[in-house]
């Protein structure tokens, strides 16, 4: 470990790992320090680990509602990674984020239909509005992706580094590109990922 980190890294992976069993008795290793807003709204799932800086927050739209930020297991955030749920963010299992990853389900303001915000609205003063994200399970989202509200990425999808995702990614794809789009699929029978044209 020393080897790897050098004395001081090691130092502090084992202050983290400490840290974790006392605060986070089901994930394996939280590193500090973490922003947490809004924790009873929120379920982590066991094996959870995360890089340095990263903020998790379940910001009810309603009253009464539950758990909005759903955590699946053996999650891995990198450092950084800022994720946002106002009505729901679900989080499958064996999901890998890059640093810098950001998922949201919320925007300031709507900017659709016959009765958009009004840019002479201040954005912080724009009405909330909210549409689900999932995650499926085997997700890869590669270094500074951004998941805007109403996505859903299927199960096994990988995320090109600096995607902008604003529609759904099917199952078992490969996209890039802002905004994004499906590049390649697995193909279930040639067991290869073959180019999308």
């Amino acid at each position: 470990m020393i080897k790897k980190y050098g004395l001081w890294g090691a130092f502090y992976l084992f202050f983290c790992l400490i840290r974790t069993r006392l605060l986070f008795s089901k994930a394996r290793l939280i590193r500090f320090p973490i922003d947490i807003r809004g924790k009873r709204h929120i379920s982590i799932g066991a094996a959870f680990t995360t890089g340095v800086n990263c903020r998790l927050e379940a910001l009810p739209l309603k009253s009464g509602q539950g758990q909005i930020l759903i955590i699946g297991e053996n999650v891995q955030l990198n450092d950084q990674v800022h994720i946002t749920a106002c009505h729901n963010v679900t989080i499958g299992n064996n999901v890998l984020m890059a640093s810098k990853v950001y998922i949201s389900d919320v925007s300031h303001g709507s900017y659709v239909g016959d009765q958009p915000s009004s840019p002479h609205d201040p954005p912080a003063d724009r009405q909330l509005v909210a549409s689900p994200v999932f995650i499926e399970d085997n997700v890869w989202l590669g270094d500074g992706v951004c998941v805007l509200p109403g996505v859903t990425i299927g199960f096994g999808s990988i995320i090109g580094a600096n995607a902008v995702v604003n529609r759904s990614i099917p199952p078992l794809s490969i996209a890039v590109g802002i905004p994004a789009r499906v590049v390649k699929q697995f193909n279930e029978a040639t067991k290869v990922w073959d180019k999308v044209s």
